[in-house]
């Protein structure tokens, strides 16, 4: 029998506190249970998880268990999507990690658990008040007032250069709004277009949500825009489909390149008007 290296503490707050584990399925597990667990870690450390020490979570052992049992797997995925979001785990990690167990057993992936863990995601950030004033709880990105700040921070930088902010930057608007649904639907479309936009554009470019359905991104005009915006509406479109929520999006999904104004002042205002 195997002694695991990790246990399960609760916290003053009531909160699990996960510590190191080096064997990735619990102890008293059914053999195949743990193999699955085996090697879903191994796909997800090699290809997408950051941290191995905190990849395990007990939601992992049931997501697996109702998995292997043929059951549905919406209650795990949801628990499992809460917790990630709890622990400060990004939208796009945590999605690419749960498509690993599909990769990792030769499945395709299930659009209901994959919409679960994202809808547990958002509960799950919701949750945690530091992060309210910098992040949409919804999608993940940064606040209206986070990208203000970088654009700020832009305008600054451009003071007494050869060329203006508008030459060197503009915006990548997105606008999938759709009319009358529900706040999970909401909540899960949001998801979607946070998890496509870090995967487009990654580190190192400011974006935020400003408003519902509606996101934008601060990029170089000499990083390919314009690739970079087509492919934004089909990754967009893509992981919508992949979870189940085509009906969610405005179809097709607008995606424009927005022309910044020379001051700061205007360009606060610019991002107010996309808002509406």
């Amino acid at each position: 029998m195997k002694v695991p290296h990790n246990c399960v503490m609760m916290a003053a707050h009531g909160g699990p506190i996960i510590m190191n584990r080096s064997t990735s399925g619990p102890p008293d597990a059914p053999e195949h249970v743990s193999d699955v667990i085996d090697r879903w870690r191994a796909t997800s450390l090699a290809e997408v998880w950051l941290r191995p020490d905190d990849w395990y979570h007990p939601a992992v052992d049931a997501l697996v268990e109702a998995f292997d049992d043929g059951r549905s797997p919406h209650a795990a995925a949801h628990r499992l999507g809460a917790a990630r979001g709890r622990a400060g785990v990004g939208l796009g990690e945590t999605l690419d990690d749960v498509e690993c167990l599909y990769r990792s057993t030769d499945h395709p992936p299930d659009p209901d658990a994959i919409r679960a863990v994202a809808v547990g995601w958002v509960r799950g950030r919701d949750a945690e008040p530091a992060l309210g004033a910098l992040r949409d709880p919804s999608s993940g990105l940064p606040t209206r007032e986070y990208l203000a700040e970088r654009l700020r921070e832009t305008y600054g930088a451009a003071v007494g250069a050869d060329q203006g902010v508008p030459d060197t930057h503009c915006l990548v608007v997105v606008d999938a709004a759709v009319d009358g649904l529900a706040p999970w639907d909401r909540a899960a479309r949001s998801a979607t277009v946070g998890r496509a936009l870090e995967q487009v554009y990654g580190e190192g470019h400011p974006m935020a949500a400003l408003a519902d359905g509606v996101f934008t991104v601060l990029a170089r005009r000499d990083t390919g825009v314009p690739d970079l915006a087509k492919a934004t509406r089909g990754v967009v479109e893509r992981n919508a489909a992949l979870m189940g929520l085509g009906d969610a999006l405005r179809r097709p999904t607008r995606v424009w390149v927005e022309r910044l104004p020379t001051s700061y002042a205007a360009a606060v205002e610019l991002l107010t008007q996309l808002a509406r």
